[in-house]
This record gives structure tokens, sequence and C-alpha cells, in this order.
């Protein structure tokens, strides 16, 4: 339901659209549909958005907003990011509170993990 003044659509670069589909697709088990062959959206994920085809990524440490899954288990959502072709870029780490992990996703977009528990 969209809310007055509450955040309500994310975007993104892709540069392979159809890879990045792919991945959320099997790792996150998103759905999506194509508004033509440059521009795709996902919902029901906590947050709707889409991706737009481009040569740019977004990256936390070029300034670039750090989305965050969370998991009930955080060593089974890894192996699924790595077998589906994410790269960690941040293996498993502790924080106050839990412990995540940062990954890129085929197209370079970073993304986190997180948990209350290894």
């Amino acid at each position: 339901m969209n809310q007055h003044e509450k955040l309500n659509y994310v975007e993104f670069a892709a540069k392979n659209l159809n890879a990045t589909k792919a991945f959320f697709s099997a790792v996150f088990a998103w759905e999506f549909v194509d508004y033509g062959p440059e521009y795709t959206t996902f919902s029901n994920q906590g947050l709707d958005g889409g991706f737009y085809k481009a040569d740019m990524y977004s990256q936390s440490s070029g300034g670039g907003a750090l989305l965050v899954f969370y998991s009930n288990n955080i060593q089974t959502t890894l192996d699924k990011v790595v077998q589906h072709g994410g790269k960690i870029v941040k293996p498993i780490f502790d924080f106050p509170g839990g412990c995540r992990f940062h990954f890129k996703e085929p197209s370079g977009n970073e993304f986190a993990v997180w948990s209350e528990q290894k």
C-alpha cells in the first residue's frame, strides 16, 4: 500500500538485465515484469523497485545506498548467492546485534544480508 511520504520504490542500473533477473529469481525468489527491453520491475519484496539498462552500478564505497536483506540462516543465503553467480565482497562479520555479509549481483550492484546469529 502506498503511504504518504514513505519510501516506496528503488531503482538500480543493470548492465545485464537478464543475468540480474536470473540471480534475484534464483536466490531470493523475486518475480519480474518487463517494460520493454531496457526496464524491469519487482514487487512484494519489502520495497518495490526496478532495474534499468545502464553500464553503471551502485556500491557503498562510492557513496551508493546499501540495501540490506534479512536472513534466518545467513550461511545458507551466502551459499545461494555464491552458487548463482554473486561475488562476496565482505565475508560474514559480526556487529552489535548480529552479523552480515556484502555481495555484488551479476551487474555489479552491492547488497548486504544480515542475521541475528551465524
